[in-house]
């Protein structure tokens, strides 16, 4: 039988879809199940509901909890955390470049050296030398990749894409969806996520 795959919903400038980024693979490949990386963009989505910013920017106590909580979690984890400035970062040029990488392993190595550059080494990720940047750290080559960000074909998949997760009530990241249509939000939901994908049910296709 093929493997289940888990669709992980995640925006580049979410900073709880850079805690899932960097441990996805690891927990899914560890119970049999693949992912299926699904880069779209909050804004438009969020500008639905009337916000204009990040709900974090637009409640004060809220963002400032949001910054102590990744910091406790990236501490425990061992790995780097800096809110990026400004936050939320512009993320259409990696969600261009991530959706351009036809292939997954290559799509998650290169999210998730977009995620490192921006929350752990500060890195504007909306500057094509940091996309240079991360598509050499994952083994790509950057010329390539960077004129298919910039294709008709690629900028209508984003918005292809992001409507997909408006669609199926996505409202925040990351978002992870098994493969009977159960949706998880939050890195805090990850391990339920992949439980749920391994149950009998949750292994149906939709």
């Amino acid at each position: 039988m093929p493997m289940p795959v888990l669709d992980f919903w995640f925006d580049f400038a979410s900073t709880y879809s850079y805690l899932s980024a960097l441990r996805i693979e690891q927990l899914a490949a560890g119970s049999g199940i693949a992912v299926r990386w699904r880069p779209f963009l909050l804004g438009p989505i969020f500008a639905s509901q009337g916000w204009s910013t990040s709900p974090f920017n637009l409640y004060e106590v809220k963002g400032r909890y949001m910054v102590r909580d990744i910091g406790r979690i990236a501490a425990q984890r061992g790995i780097g955390f800096r809110l990026p400035a400004p936050f939320p970062q512009h993320s259409v040029l990696a969600a261009r470049v991530a959706l351009g990488i036809e292939d997954m392993a290559q799509r998650g190595a290169f999210s998730r050296a977009v995620m490192v550059a921006q929350f752990a080494d500060g890195l504007a990720i909306n500057e094509p030398g940091t996309m240079q940047v991360c598509l050499e750290r994952a083994g790509l080559v950057p010329g390539a990749h960077l004129q298919r960000a910039q294709s008709d074909a690629v900028k209508a998949g984003l918005r292809t894409q992001t409507e997909a997760a408006r669609a199926l009530g996505i409202f925040g990241a990351p978002t992870t969806v098994t493969p009977d249509g159960e949706m998880f939000w939050g890195d805090d939901r990850l391990e339920a996520a992949i439980a749920w994908a391994c149950s009998p049910g949750g292994r149906a296709s939709v």
